[in-house]
């Protein structure tokens, strides 16, 4: 059980992130390769990546074992900041000080078995973290173009998917921040992770109690996270919550059926799928890669067939599937968590 102290002056923190964050996809996603779990929604997305490794898995098996604890500084974040690209994160992971990856990778030593030599590597896990651990900039570099390659590999081909799910979740716990403020937003949170104020409750591997202390928190929605949320183990970096998106009962990557381009048209059906959960006309235009005057005409069409609902917040307008629209797009298919 993981267990989230949050006072008042943390309830006026708590802030959404406004996008996916690259390196705990990354990360996170590592963790789905090589679990068996959850193949209607990774099953596809497994298979394709699998075919374009070529060989990074050794080495980030080395810091990011298949379960349990992984080094705070693979996902490095800010105070105060949005999520870190991927490029912005490899740098911070550079400059990651001697002194922190000394303690973090000692922990992870103290946590996993002593590893075997790898085949035809000449030189064991072990010893390529006791390299890490010393600050020794060769070992770092090669573990961060390992991260990059397997980045380019897995997650890349299919960030647009990945940000079209997190921009959902984020437009859902907008609207309960907009109903009922902070605490109606803890509230609707995913199902394993509970608001008892002033406790926020979560499923967890081990017990782990957070102190926010004024601190405030970071809600991180994840595409790869699966089954518990994830923190960082060291209760002094900034506080961040990284939680599962729900997935749809339907392989992740798979494209709408021909039936409902033939239905509604592609633009249009590819339209009524970026909408998902909700979305803004600019949102609706980036993940479905057409102009601003293009999205919202069809949004307009989709919701004068009764597909589409669209409400106004300010100066932009918040689109969200009508229980027909929903229907229409899963084919029945029920909701899943990931």
């Amino acid at each position: 059980m993981l267990r989230i102290h949050v006072s008042g002056e943390d309830l006026s923190r708590v802030r959404m992130a406004a996008r996916p964050d690259a390196m705990w996809e990354t990360i996170l996603s590592f963790h789905r390769l090589r679990d068996r779990r959850g193949s209607t929604v990774f099953g596809k997305w497994r298979s394709e990546s699998r075919t374009r490794l070529n060989g990074e898995t050794r080495l980030l098996s080395a810091v990011v074992p298949p379960r349990g604890y992984f080094p705070d500084f693979l996902t490095p974040t800010q105070e105060g900041a949005e999520p870190f690209g991927l490029d912005a994160g490899m740098e911070a992971m550079r400059d990651t000080p001697v002194e922190r990856l000394h303690g973090e990778l000692a922990l992870l030593a103290g946590n996993r078995p002593r590893p075997q030599r790898s085949p035809g590597t000449g030189r064991t896990p072990a010893a390529l973290l006791d390299a890490l651990a010393e600050g020794r900039t060769e070992p770092l570099g090669r573990l961060i173009a390992a991260l990059r390659s397997y980045h380019r590999a897995a997650v890349e081909p299919y960030w647009q998917h990945v940000r079209a799910s997190v921009e959902a979740d984020r437009a859902i716990r907008g609207r309960a921040l907009l109903d009922g403020g902070t605490e109606e937003l803890l509230s609707t949170l995913p199902p394993m992770i509970r608001w008892r104020e002033p406790v926020l409750e979560a499923d967890y591997p081990v017990d782990r109690e957070l102190h926010l202390d004024g601190r405030g928190l970071l809600l991180q929605p994840s595409f790869f996270c699966r089954g518990t949320p994830v923190v960082y183990r060291d209760p002094n970096l900034p506080p961040v919550l990284v939680y599962p998106v729900t997935h749809r009962a339907a392989p992740a990557f798979a494209e709408p059926g021909p039936w409902l381009g033939r239905l509604v048209g592609h633009t249009r059906s590819a339209v009524l799928r970026a909408i998902g959960n909700g979305c803004t006309t600019s949102e609706l235009a980036r993940r479905t890669g057409v102009s601003l005057a293009s999205a919202s005409q069809h949004a307009c069409v989709l919701r004068e067939a009764g597909l589409v609902l669209t409400l106004r917040h300010g100066s932009s307008v918040l689109h969200t599937l009508t229980p027909l629209g929903d229907s229409l797009l899963r084919g029945g298919a029920p909701l899943a968590m990931s």
